[in-house]
């Protein structure tokens, strides 16, 4: 009979082989001897064995393991609980800092990719900004051929949309010169990279922005209005931009169809350009190329003794590694790296945890490890049963903290705001990652105890018992590491709010409460006085006034001399136009002079008044004291804003112009009598029924501005945005110092758990002598809330130093509380004698019997 390839004729494969079977293979006869027969059945024999007690064993661990997690319900919560802490924690942080490390990698051309940024100086000190002029990216691509090429992008301010009855302002719109699309791995869906932004008034969209305004229909081709002024032709749709990405982006306009396309210009810096380059090797002797270069240019108008040079940035490094502005706010690799050691130290604490928490409970099986020692079981098998143990338990931890992170990462995306995915989750790198971690910690966390037991000598144990050798001062430190970190985590919370609280209530010298702020555009720009009149007639409104910027933040760069002469040395100072009712509306203070007036506008304006056209101007009082006046002084005092002539008509009170970090700085306020300069109106309001206001100010706009949708928002949330990496950094930190906190309590119960059982029959002795249950938990609580006390005093110090330095970035803080010490010790203490107390009072109400014969 002929069976299939690897049978034997007539009888299955697991009954014995006899000399007169044959063994078939691909239908040819092979003749086997008896002594090869019998070696044969006897391998297939012992493999079988080996499968089923392979079998056996694991399904016998695995039932063992269970009913002493089901057995021991609180150590396993516990254990199970700590474990899932902890690796849900290092899931959502891994994602987060895969997300952090990998930023701008996905561009083909990454390597030779580098952002141009811009250093020079005034009155011979430096400043550095992340944007250029126009001049630098055509100049030089045109004197280095290392310069394969270069784009410059524009992202100054929002611009309104409009597409038949569809009209939004969109943030993400930027205007960039033709080589976009080829310079960045931006994939077009449609249109041509090469020719889609050669030509004014020619725009590309992203797949988000085709759904948004032409539904399912196709936006190719199509037309849309910009600005409420201008018709953009559609030329492409572009793949939404991913979210590591420093360049993000809705609409991408023609560099052409900006206004001053064929005028470049050294100054202005309000292009952030980037170049490619040949070879990525090449950027530091460019660097030095450009610098020499910059000094033979003759239309660079550099005071002497000033200078003004480029330098080059990778573009994988701008997100981490510089500390210049960029299209979208930078992170810090300091940060990652904090957030990196948080993840592995909060992992390591759980494990550590585990392990003291499973040496622990082992003590309660000291007779059943004696009597499988006796009954013959071999080191292997016991040391496998405990690492079993870890696998299984560690396995559920896993996989709810898949599922805690999976719940959390909304959360957490607020956190960190970004917007991680959670099917970044399920990618094969994350899942290969995930197993790999799993393993690496099974064994990790239950290797020592697993060790440790196996080892035991079985008659040893079921006589005498089993006291651990060793390893009590290395738990002990961690339990002082663990604390530390919580106090170091718990003093810098408090400082950090303690700042945050100071910045909110600061007295900034002016009045940014119930103030709304309205976008203003070229269009509505002339129309801007009869917009204005129509919302002072609302019975809300105080004032109405405009500026270039926001008050929180103004970045005008100008000069002031006190000579019209080209030899007088300029004064530095930020600019602020305005019209006639912005001191009254905003709440400054004048410390000399008199306000703004009707007049004072008219003699600003060069046509109504032809014959003697000059500038009113307000200096603050740092102003005044740069040009060497006092408030007084500079009244009526001729000065000359970049060659305009006028007369200084008040001097304002310092005010905080900038963020708290920078100290306040000379300033000059001007009438700008046209609006040219103006992109913010400010409406001051009683606060009283604000809907109702915000609703009749709606009214009024929609009636006189038909081109744009109403937007507003609230002057002090500008100013909240500003210290925003403050706010954030206050949540990480109390984040992570609860987590800190938890973890350390675990660890500390876990030792407790193994003090008391190490202790039981010591603590059965002093009840037999008298002790009461209050003597007991102060016996076992004493050494630990010691522990506590050695942690809060090494903390101090650290914590002392580090917000020192933090706060050192702002020129008006706090100074360093005293009590948030005290409070942060104290908080440990009792979070500490809670912890231990529960182990203490079950220790101290224990039967006498169980604490004397353990066995």
């Amino acid at each position: 009979m002929r069976a299939e390839a690897g049978t034997i004729t007539g009888k299955p494969c697991d009954q014995p082989l006899n000399e007169n079977d044959t063994i078939y293979k691909k239908g040819n006869s092979l003749s086997i001897g008896v002594a090869f027969g019998n070696e044969l059945t006897e391998i297939i024999g012992i493999l079988e064995r080996l499968r089923c007690n392979f079998s056996f064993m694991l399904r016998t661990y695995v039932k063992i393991a269970w009913r002493n997690l089901s057995r021991n319900k609180l150590y396993s919560i516990v254990n199970i609980g700590g474990l899932t802490v902890g690796l849900a924690c290092c899931i959502l942080i891994g994602l987060y800092l895969s997300n952090e490390l990998s930023y701008d990698r996905f561009h083909r051309n990454a390597g030779r990719l580098f952002r141009v940024t811009t250093e020079y100086t005034t009155n011979r000190v430096v400043n550095r900004v992340g944007q250029t002029a126009s001049a630098p990216g055509p100049r030089l691509s045109a004197a280095f051929p290392q310069i394969r090429s270069y784009v410059r992008i524009n992202n100054w301010q929002p611009y309104v949309v409009r597409y038949e009855e569809r009209t939004f302002v969109e943030s993400r719109f930027l205007f960039a010169d033709s080589t976009f699309f080829t310079m960045f791995s931006f994939p077009l869906i449609e249109g041509d990279a090469r020719t889609a932004l050669d030509a004014p008034a020619r725009i590309v969209i992203s797949q988000s922005m085709e759904k948004k305004y032409f539904g399912s229909g196709q936006a190719l081709g199509k037309t849309l209005r910009v600005g409420g002024t201008r018709d953009y032709l559609v030329t492409g749709v572009a793949r939404d931009a991913p979210i590591n990405s420093q360049i993000k982006f809705d609409f991408v306009a023609s560099y052409a169809s900006l206004p001053n396309a064929n005028r470049p210009n050294w100054s202005s810096e309000i292009y952030t350009t980037y170049f490619l380059l040949s070879e990525a090797g090449e950027a530091a002797g460019l660097e030095r190329a450009i610098d020499g270069y910059m000094k033979r240019q003759t239309d660079v108008a550099n005071a002497p003794g000033d200078y003004l040079t480029y330098h080059l940035e990778p573009i994988t490094s701008v997100h981490l590694y510089s500390n210049l502005a960029g299209m979208e706010p930078n992170g810090n690799i300091t940060y990652i790296y904090i957030l990196g050691a948080i993840a592995l130290l909060i992992l390591c604490i759980a494990c550590v945890n585990y392990t003291n928490l499973a040496t622990a409970q082992s003590i309660r099986r000291m007779p059943e490890i004696g009597i499988r020692k006796v009954m013959g079981s071999r080191r292997g098998q016991l040391f496998w049963q405990f690492i079993g143990e870890s696998l299984l338990l560690n396995g559920i931890a896993f996989f709810l903290a898949i599922g805690a992170a999976v719940f959390l990462l909304p959360a957490f995306d607020r956190l960190v705001e970004r917007p991680l995915e959670v099917t970044y989750l399920f990618t094969l790198p994350i899942i290969g990652g995930m197993i790999l971690l799993y393993a690496a910690i099974s064994f990790a966390a239950g290797a020592y105890p697993a060790l440790l037991l196996s080892r035991l000598k079985g008659m040893k144990v079921l006589k005498a018992g089993f006291s651990f050798p060793g390893g009590t001062h290395l738990r002990r430190w961690l339990i002082v590491f663990q604390f530390t970190v919580s106090v170091f985590l718990i003093v810098a919370t408090v400082v950090i709010f303690e700042q945050l609280s100071y910045i909110r209530h600061k007295n900034l010298g002016y009045d940014k409460d119930h103030l709304i702020v309205l976008p203003v555009d070229n269009l509505t720009r002339q129309n801007y006085l009869s917009i204005k009149e129509a919302i002072l007639r609302i019975p809300q409104v105080q004032g109405v006034t405009c500026g270039a910027e926001e008050p929180t933040h103004i970045n005008w760069d100008d000069e002031l001399t006190t000579s019209g002469s080209s030899g007088s040395t300029p004064q530095y100072v930020n600019a602020s136009p305005c019209d006639v009712d912005f001191v009254r509306t905003m709440g400054l203070q004048i410390v000399a002079g008199s306000d703004f007036t009707r007049s004072d506008w008219l003699k600003t304006d060069s046509v109504a008044n032809p014959a003697d056209p000059h500038t009113t101007y307000m200096l603050n009082e740092s102003a005044a004291k740069a040009l060497g006046w006092t408030p007084r002084q500079a009244i009526g005092r001729t000065i000359y804003r970049s060659g305009n002539r006028g007369l200084v008509k008040a001097v304002v009170k310092d005010f905080h112009f900038a963020p708290l970090h920078q100290p306040i700085g000379p300033l000059v306020i001007f009438l700008d009598p046209y609006y040219q300069h103006i992109f913010q109106c400010f409406v001051k309001v009683s606060g009283r029924d604000l809907a109702a206001t915000v609703s009749d100010l709606e009214t009024v706009w929609k009636k006189r501005v038909t081109h744009r949708p109403f937007q507003f928002h609230f002057l002090d949330d500008s100013y909240n945005v500003i210290y925003h990496a403050e706010r954030q950094t206050a949540g990480v930190f109390t984040t992570f110092s609860t987590l800190a906190i938890l973890l350390a309590c675990l660890g500390l119960f876990a030792l407790a758990a193994y003090s008391t059982v190490q202790r039981a029959k010591e603590i059965g002795i002093r009840k037999v002598l008298g002790a009461g249950v209050g003597q007991i938990v102060l016996l076992i609580s004493g050494d630990f809330l010691r522990l506590i006390g050695v942690a809060s005093l090494i903390a101090f110090p650290v914590a002392w130093w580090a917000m020192r330095d933090w706060l050192a970035q702002f020129a008006y803080r706090i100074d360093m509380p005293w009590w948030a010490f005290v409070a942060a010790g104290m908080t440990a203490l009792l979070i500490g004698l809670l912890t231990i107390g529960l182990q203490a009072v079950r220790a101290a109400n224990a039967s006498l019997v169980k604490s004397l014969h353990p066995e």
